[in-house]
């Protein structure tokens, strides 16, 4: 379990892969993830990336920039409320990786395939085919 910041960047920032690997794939107190959350912005979408990452604090990543939210649009795990959130986002990019979320219900990527940015309809309509 990682058990601090320091510990989750110093594991971020590695160049060992064994070590890279943990802070995507070990888990963390909410008290951790909010520190790294508040205290290193440059490490939120790594928060993103870690596997065992709670729904709130994906929840909460969605208050910050694109390239974070871009992350969190890629989780499988998301909630309703997550998938329905980012697929409002009014960066396209965030809609078009929910779009490609092989996870996304159904009705969510029905309402993207009539979105006004051409890639993400293309995109939500071929998820769309590959369910169906």
């Amino acid at each position: 379990m990682i058990s601090s910041v320091n510990e989750f960047a110093k594991l971020r920032s590695s160049q060992v892969k064994e070590e890279y690997d943990i802070a995507a794939h070990e888990e963390a107190s909410l008290e951790v993830w909010q520190d790294v959350i508040e205290n290193y912005p440059e490490l939120r979408k790594w928060v993103a990336h870690n596997k065992t990452v709670p729904l709130e604090i994906l929840q909460e990543l969605c208050k910050f920039d694109v390239e974070v939210r871009f992350f969190v649009a890629s989780k499988r795990k998301l909630s309703q409320e997550l998938f329905r959130l980012l697929s409002a986002d009014p960066d396209s990019t965030v809609r078009q990786q929910i779009a490609s979320n092989k996870k996304t219900p159904i009705d969510i990527l029905e309402k993207l395939s009539t979105d006004k940015d051409e890639h993400v309809v293309r995109v939500a309509k071929f998820n769309l085919s590959n369910r169906k």
